[in-house]
This record gives C-alpha cells, structure tokens and sequence, in this order.
C-alpha cells in the first residue's frame, strides 16, 4: 500500500514471515525505513494484507496489518521505530470464554482464527470488516477491542477479499475460495447477490465510478466485470488475461481515473487493460453523481430484499 504524506512517497509490505515495513522510495536504497521485529511486536504468521490509515492526532504516520496469528494491529512510524497496538483478537466463534478475559490474558487461552484479509468503511472511519480462513466476515471497531459487532457465516472456505462499495454505505463485496462472490448489505445475515465464478475468486473490487460495477480474479487466469444495473445474474465480460497455464491471477485494481484496470498473477506479473466501452458507459453519463449511483444501488437492493429478511 502506498501513501504520499510526508515522505512524497512511500510504501508498505507484508512480508510472509510475519514482519511489516516501510519504505521510503526517495531513499536510493533497497533497505526498508521501519521494520516490525520479534520483539516490537512482529506478526508470528504471515501478513496477508496493510494498509495506510489517516494520520493520528499527532500527525503520525499509522497503519493497520492482518495475518494469519488472529491479529488485527495498528502500526505507529515513530522516529526510527514502529510502535504496535493490537487492535482486535480474532477469536473463533466456537470459543465460548469471554474475550475480554482472553485480551487481558494477551489471548492466551483463546482459540485464534486465521485473519486474512480487511477493509475500512469509505466515511465511517472506525467500522472495518474482518474476512477469516475459516469463511466468516466479522463486523469489527476500532472503539471495541474485545468483540465484534457482528458476525457473518459467509463462505465455505477461506475469505480472499473484502470490499466496502465506494459509493452505497451498506453494501461490501466479499469473495472465498469456494469459488463464490458475494454482495453484502451490512443490515443482513444473508447476501443479497450470490455469484459462482467456477473456481477460486483471488480477489473481487469496486469500480471508482459506479455504485454497481465490479471486478473478479481467479485461480483460473480470468478477469469477470459485472454491472449489476445491467444483469444481475451473469458477468458482462469474461477474458483469460494469462499466456501460460496454471497461472493464478491474484489481484485486481481500477484505475482511478482512467478506464484501465491492472491485475497481477502468482508468478510476479502485472498487466494492464483496457476497459471497452459498453464496459464504462458510466464515465460517459452527464448525470453521474454520488447521489445518484446510491440510488442505484438502492434500487437494486430493494429488488432482492425480503422485507422480513434480516
């Protein structure tokens, strides 16, 4: 993850042995500015996903790591150190001690589960959601250390991705292992859109300029572009983006302000497309606006929903 704050430009990365850092591209160096150690409350499990918060009331550098040791910590570049707080435990749900008795204890006693991927609210700046190895999304706050606010049975296997829309408040995209992507109202036990893809989804992301469009990576090598206001049921495209077989496709990104999206494989490869144009009929339209793509949304909810559903 990147930021431009202080340093013009520096980046965060997760590492598999379970340390964080930071770097600093202005340095003509391939050595990081901060690194997590064992002792400054490095991660014991790989770090599945960072990401740069807003700055801290001091005007501090911070931002948030989760990995596979069931932790969920906010990292503070401080001088020359990184300082750790441990936001949330992840406790699985069939642990029946209470989780304040088991923070206090430094979650020793508690059954951790494996954190893999999160994702902050776009306004609501302290409701993040939490996705697990074991399938469940957690509801969490940065205000309540010791439990969620709620909890949903999602997938069936391991969560690869969670994603707040950009423009409808209530509404995150998730996508598993179990070969499904899902589309969330936050109201709701239950998804409001189910989608088999037919093979691991890696990775599943909002568009910049519509409330119902997103995109989908999987094991398989290809990119799927949705519109839900278009079809609600099928993708409006499907392209194998890999040359060789048995590549995963991984990541995916949208340009934020061109009609490109780039994705990247297993193998350490990036490419960019090109997006056609009945694939971005929304950057055309005069009318556009945040108002008018929540409308959208809400319409499409409200075509789904059961009014008993909760």
């Amino acid at each position: 993850d990147w930021t431009v704050k202080i340093w013009g430009s520096s980046g965060i990365n997760a590492e598999y042995g379970g340390s964080v850092a930071v770097y600093n591209l202005r340095e003509k160096t391939n050595e990081p500015s901060f690194l997590s150690s064992a002792k400054g409350g490095k991660h014991t499990d790989p770090v599945w996903q960072v990401c740069w918060q807003e700055n801290d009331l001091d005007n501090q550098l911070n931002f948030f790591s989760i990995s596979s040791d069931g932790r969920v910590t906010s990292w503070c570049l401080i001088k020359n150190e990184l300082h750790y707080t441990d936001i949330i435990l992840i406790r699985m749900q069939s642990d029946a001690i209470e989780m304040e008795t088991d923070v206090s204890m430094g979650g020793m006693g508690m059954d951790l589960a494996c954190g893999t991927c999160f994702d902050f609210h776009k306004s609501t700046d302290y409701l993040f959601l939490v996705g697990t190895e074991e399938g469940k999304i957690h509801k969490c706050s940065k205000h309540y250390s010791s439990q969620f606010l709620d909890t949903y049975t999602a997938h069936h296997m391991a969560v690869y991705a969670v994603r707040w829309n950009n423009f409808h408040p209530r509404v995150f995209a998730s996508c598993s292992a179990d070969w499904t992507v899902k589309i969330w109202d936050h109201n709701y036990s239950d998804p409001m859109f189910t989608f088999d893809l037919g093979c691991s989804v890696g990775d599943v992301v909002w568009s910049p300029y519509s409330a119902t469009v997103f995109g989908a990576v999987t094991d398989d090598g290809k990119v799927f572009i949705f519109d839900l206001a278009q079809e609600k049921y099928e993708p409006i495209c499907t392209q194998s983006v890999v040359e060789k077989k048995k590549t995963k496709v991984t990541h995916l990104a949208f340009n934020q302000h061109y009609p490109m999206i780039a994705v990247g494989d297993d193998r350490g490869n990036a490419r960019t497309l090109k997006l056609s144009p009945n694939l971005r009929k929304c950057l055309k339209e005069k009318a556009y606006s945040k108002e008018s793509e929540i409308a959208k949304m809400e319409k499409l909810l409200e075509l789904v929903r059961e009014p008993t559903a909760k």
